[in-house]
């Protein structure tokens, strides 16, 4: 072993050399009088160790979140990895889409006109005003839940496939960390703006929890620079954005994709980019279930 580093004795490095331990670092912390020295097995390693022991201790930010990530049972060797207990919630919303899906025929039978933020076969909604019309009629009556089950509403597997992944791995980390009222929230807010906004636009023949997940995905990218506590690669939000830009193109439809619910995505970002800056940061610890 070779030494390494002397620090004092207050420093709490236990969340440190867990760290360590996961990044295959082989190292050892011992007490020396009123001090904890930190030893390598390996001196090649000296330099960035150090570097990130310097960061960790200077930075209450960086060493909240590594003490998090290390004690927590969602994270397995540093990676989000929840478990259906951690997020029963988004496990339940995904649930849900898929059902629909099969009793809907994928959108292909009587009942999924139940489920549109309109019934399509009863009013007319060629123009804007007709729209407005048919949907200010459909709440009056007490259908209510018509702004939100398009959420749930899928044409293809592959659709529903693509959004359940997504909003597992995004929408279980707002669970756990920011709690279940706050991601009910979210879930409302979002999908009653990116529901209306394609429906104003494009009207009711569309569906799914694209919306959503745009919605938490700005939510979570925006909040996390107010207090990291998210984990997914940046180049996520990068993607999705340039994915939701080709969306409003006809390359799409070139490829066979079909028309996208392009509204939808754009509310649902911009709403959840709003939220995360409405919304106060959640201080709770995770699982509470507090907004």
């Amino acid at each position: 072993m070779y030494r390494v580093k002397q620090i004092e004795a207050e420093a709490d490095l236990a969340g440190f050399s867990q760290w360590l331990k996961e990044q295959g670092v082989e190292h050892r912390i011992t007490e020396e009088g009123d001090s904890q020295v930190l030893w390598l097995e390996n001196p090649d390693h000296a330099d960035p160790v150090l570097h990130a022991l310097e960061r960790f201790l200077s930075e209450p930010e960086l060493r909240e979140r590594v003490n998090e990530v290390v004690s927590s049972p969602v994270f397995v060797g540093g990676r989000w990895q929840p478990s259906p207990r951690h997020a029963p919630l988004v496990l339940a919303m995904i649930v849900i889409g898929v059902v629909v899906s099969f009793f809907t025929e994928l959108g292909q039978n009587r009942l999924a006109t139940y489920l549109m933020i309109i019934d399509p076969t009863v009013y007319n909604w060629g123009s804007m005003a007709e729209r407005i019309q048919a949907l200010s009629v459909t709440l009056s009556n007490g259908e209510i839940w018509r702004l939100l089950t398009p959420d749930f509403l899928h044409f293809s597997w592959a659709h529903i496939v693509f959004n359940a992944v997504m909003l597992w791995f995004l929408g279980s980390q707002i669970e756990w960390f920011d709690g279940r009222q706050r991601l009910l929230l979210l879930f409302a807010v979002v999908s009653v703006l990116s529901n209306g906004l394609q429906y104003l636009v494009s009207g009711p023949l569309f569906g799914g929890l694209s919306g959503v997940v745009y919605g938490i995905l700005g939510y979570c990218w925006l909040s996390q620079r107010r207090r990291p506590r998210f984990q997914f690669p940046p180049a996520l939000v990068t993607f999705a954005v340039a994915w939701m830009v080709v969306g409003f193109t006809p390359f799409t439809e070139m490829l066979g994709l079909g028309r996208m619910a392009n509204e939808a995505h754009l509310g649902g970002f911009l709403s959840g980019l709003a939220l995360a800056v409405i919304l106060p940061v959640s201080k709770k610890a995770p699982h509470q279930g507090g907004a």
